[in-house]
């Protein structure tokens, strides 16, 4: 189990944009589990959406993105690296996410090809899919 400091020394985002709280389990090079714990004092609330909060959806790929960094820059020859969207192919949406929800983000890299990738990402709330797809990624 990894908390905040551990993932810090992994990726490196940082708040406001470190988007989960902890990483359940993870194999270097091949997949991550994580969680979000969804909290009315986001800063995003604020504007999405007043009396009616809801997760923004690019926010849930942004954490399935770091859910699979992880993964990636836990590798040794990618130790202070970082990782880019190289884009997002056949991602739904399933359901909202809002305050009191605890995100788990699951990422599976599916093809490696160079600096090149693809992570097969889900994220589920109490087993039920809010968003699921595929994110390809650089590694610069």
């Amino acid at each position: 189990m990894l908390g905040k400091n551990e993932i810090k020394q992994i990726i490196p985002q940082r708040e406001p944009f470190l988007m989960i709280d902890k990483v359940e389990e993870y194999v270097p090079g091949e997949s991550a589990i994580a969680y979000k714990n969804v909290d009315i004092n986001e800063w995003y609330f604020k504007g999405h959406f007043p009396g009616n909060p809801v997760m923004p959806g690019v926010l849930i790929i942004e954490s399935l993105a770091q859910t699979g960094a992880v993964a990636i820059l836990s590798m040794e020859e990618n130790k202070g690296k970082n990782v880019l969207f190289g884009g997002i192919d056949k991602m739904r949406f399933r359901k909202i996410a809002v305050p009191g929800d605890k995100l788990k983000l699951e990422v599976k890299i599916i093809k490696r090809k160079g600096p090149m990738g693809i992570g097969e990402a889900i994220a589920t709330v109490e087993d039920k899919v809010v968003a699921k797809g595929e994110l390809k990624f650089a590694i610069v």
